[in-house]
C-alpha cells in the first residue's frame, strides 16, 4: 500500500530544532512540533536555520529539507544520504543518457508528456485545446524537442489566460514574477519541483542525470523533466480553482520589485495545491486509486524499468 505522508510548509523565519525524537519548528511565535514520521519533506519559504540535532533526525528519518526565496524561487535543499541507491540503476541511467537515439526517446516521451497533460486538463475546463493537439512532437535532438515544449507552453498559455476571470495573465515572466498569476506559477512550480525531486529520491534514479533539460544546469534536472508532465494538472489547475473562486484575491499579493504573496495568501494557496497532490485517482492499469504524488513516483519506477530493460518507457498520459 502507499505510505500516506504528506508535505510540510514554513512560511515564518525561524530554526528547526531536535528534542528527544522530536522535530519542532521555533521561533518567537513559540514552538510547533513536526509530524516527522509523516512528513515527507519540508518546504521553507522564509529563512529557518537547522541545528545540528535537527539535521540528525531528518538524516534518520530520510526527510530532505527545501528552501525558496521570497517569490517562491527554488534556492537548494538540505539531502540526507540516499536511502535507496543502486549503481547498476545509475550506471545504465547514464548509458541512456550517452547514447542519443535512447536519450531522444525518452525526451520525447516527456514531451508527449507533457502535451496530453495539457489537453487533459484543457478538455476537463471544456476548453479549446486543438491548437496543442496538433502540434507534432518531433525532432532530431533533444534541444528541438525543447523548442516543441515551448511551443506548446505557448498555446496553452494563450488558452488558459482565457479561462482566468479575475486577474489578467498575457505573457509567462519571472524572476522576479511581475503580475498575481505569475507569481502563483512560480511557487507552483517551484513546490512542485521539490515534491518531484523528494519522490526521485524514492526510487533508484539519480536526479541529475536528465534527458530533456541538460544536466549540466545547477538544478537537479531530471526533476525538471518529470516535474513539466504534472504541471498543467496540478498547478495550473489549482491557480485557476483559487483565481475563478475567489480564494485569492488582490489582498493576497504585495509588490516591490516584484509580486509574491502574502503569508496568508501563501498559505491558502499552499494548502490548496497539498490537497491536489494528495487527491486520488484511479490508476487505469493498477486499476486502484492512488494519490498524484505517487503518480509522480510511479513515474520514476517506469524510468527504471527502461533503463533495465523490463519495460519501453511511456510516460504518464494524464486522464483526470
Amino acid at each position: 500500500m502507499e505510505p500516506v505522508k504528506k508535505a510540510y510548509y514554513i512560511t515564518q523565519m525561524g530554526t528547526l530544532e531536535r528534542k528527544g525524537n522530536t522535530l519542532f519548528f521555533v521561533n518567537e511565535n513559540g514552538k510547533r512540533p513536526i509530524p516527522i514520521n509523516s512528513t515527507s519533506e519540508v518546504h521553507c519559504f522564509r529563512p529557518v536555520s537547522l541545528t545540528s540535532g535537527a539535521i540528525k533526525l531528518l538524516s534518520e528519518k530520510n526527510v530532505p529539507v527545501h528552501f525558496y526565496n521570497k517569490y517562491g524561487y527554488y534556492r537548494g535543499s538540505y539531502m540526507p544520504v540516499e536511502g535507496q541507491v543502486s549503481g547498476t540503476v545509475v550506471i545504465k541511467q547514464a548509458g541512456h543518457y550517452l547514447d542519443s537515439v535512447k536519450r531522444l526517446h525518452i525526451a520525447r516521451q516527456f514531451v508527449e508528456g507533457i502535451k496530453a497533460s495539457m489537453v487533459a486538463f484543457l478538455k476537463s475546463q471544456r476548453a479549446s485545446y486543438e491548437s496543442i493537439a496538433d502540434i507534432p512532437v518531433e525532432g532530431s535532438t533533444p534541444a528541438e524537442l525543447m523548442g516543441v515544449e515551448s511551443n506548446l507552453w505557448r498555446e496553452f498559455y494563450g488558452v488558459y489566460s482565457t479561462l482566468l476571470k479575475y486577474f489578467e495573465f498575457n505573457e509567462r515572466n519571472r524572476k522576479p514574477p511581475r503580475d498575481e498569476v505569475n507569481a502563483m506559477i512560480s511557487y507552483g512550480n517551484s513546490v512542485l519541483y521539490g515534491v518531484v525531486l523528494s519522490e526521485i529520491r524514492k526510487t533508484y534514479l539519480h536526479p541529475a542525470i536528465s534527458f530533456l533539460h541538460e544536466p549540466l544546469e545547477r538544478r537537479y534536472s531530471l526533476a525538471l523533466d518529470i516535474a513539466d508532465i504534472f504541471k498543467p494538472v496540478t498547478v495550473f489547475r489549482i491557480i485557476l480553482r483559487l483565481v475563478n473562486r475567489r480564494q485569492l484575491r488582490e489582498e493576497h499579493f504585495e509588490r516591490d520589485i516584484g509580486v509574491m504573496l502574502t503569508r496568508e495568501g501563501l498559505k491558502v494557496f499552499l494548502s490548496e495545491l497539498n490537497g491536489e497532490l494528495g487527491k486520488k485517482v484511479l490508476h487505469p492499469r493498477f486499476r486502484r486509486k492512488v494519490s498524484i504524488r505517487y503518480l509522480i513516483r510511479l513515474e520514476g519506477y517506469s524510468l527504471v524499468k527502461h533503463f533495465l530493460g523490463d519495460d519501453n518507457y511511456k510516460s504518464l498520459r494524464a486522464w483526470w
